[in-house]
């Protein structure tokens, strides 16, 4: 069952990952880990460094994916993405950070994506 749930967590994230390359970003990392947390993706566009987190959903019977995220897993990306910007040698002088969600409802080629920039801040 854990293999299958982190099979469909692997496809939403592919699929988010090249929602945001054909918008013009630079996926920087896909499911950085430390022991700290994980992030699902980190990409890039110009002085932006968005940290993304991907929601997927089959249907929108419970509601929207992107409301599961709750302030403590909030924290601890934030936290997680310090940790990341410090292992990459990556400056908040240069990049303006933003923490966005992307959100996958269905499955397969039905899936519609639905990009969030600037979902949360980094002071909750």
């Amino acid at each position: 069952m854990a293999t299958e749930r982190r099979a469909t967590g692997d496809r939403a994230e592919a699929l988010a990952a090249s929602f945001l390359e054909r918008d013009g970003y630079t996926v920087l990392a896909r499911n950085y880990t430390c022991r700290v947390g994980e992030l699902d993706l980190v990409a890039s566009r110009g002085e932006v460094l968005a940290v993304v987190e991907v929601r997927m959903r089959s249907t929108d019977r419970f509601g929207d994916p992107a409301l599961t995220i709750s302030h403590a897993k909030q924290r601890k990306i934030v936290r997680t993405t310090l940790r990341f910007m410090q292992e990459h040698g990556l400056s908040l002088a240069r990049y303006a950070i933003r923490f966005d969600v992307i959100t996958v409802l269905g499955r397969g080629e039905q899936a519609v994506l639905e990009h969030l920039p600037g979902a949360f801040e980094a002071g909750m």
